[in-house]
C-alpha cells in the first residue's frame, strides 16, 4: 500500500540519513518542496523516469529501514506511554482530597516527573 506524503516525511525524519546523498536531495525536492517529477529532473539534468524511479527506490528504503528497525513505531509507543503518565499525574493532582493529603515533597515530585516526561517528547 502506498504511503502518504505525511508518512513519506516521518519515514525520512527518523532514517533519511542513511539514504545516499543524491536520494536525500531528490526525495526533498519531491516531498518536501513538492516540485513535481519533470520539475527536478529539468534541475538535475536527468529524465522525469530516472527521477521516478529514484523517488521510488528511496521511499522504498526508507519503508524498509522502519520494517526492520522499527524506530518509529517506538518512538509512538513512547508517545503514548508518556500521554498516559501526564494524565495520570494531572488526576492525581486533580484529586483535591487526595493532593491535600499528598506530601508537598510528593506533588513537587509528581509535578517534575510530568516536566520531564514533556522533555521528552520534543
Amino acid at each position: 500500500m502506498k504511503k502518504t506524503n505525511e508518512e513519506y516525511s516521518i519515514l525520512y525524519d527518523f532514517y533519511g540519513p542513511l539514504l545516499s546523498e543524491r536520494q536525500r536531495e531528490v526525495f526533498e525536492l519531491y516531498n518536501e518542496e513538492n516540485l513535481s517529477l519533470s520539475e527536478i529532473g529539468a534541475n538535475l539534468g536527468v529524465s522525469r523516469q530516472a527521477v521516478h524511479i529514484a523517488v521510488n527506490k528511496a521511499g522504498a528504503e526508507l519503508a524498509a529501514y522502519e520494517e526492520k528497525l522499527g524506530l518509529i513505531a517506538r518512538h509512538k509507543g513512547y508517545e503514548k506511554a508518556a500521554g498516559e503518565i501526564e494524565k495520570k499525574i494531572d488526576a492525581i493532582l486533580k484529586d483535591e482530597w487526595r493532593a491535600v493529603s499528598l506530601d508537598p515533597d510528593t506533588i513537587k515530585t509528581l509535578r517534575r516527573i510530568k516536566k520531564l516526561v514533556k522533555e521528552l517528547d520534543t
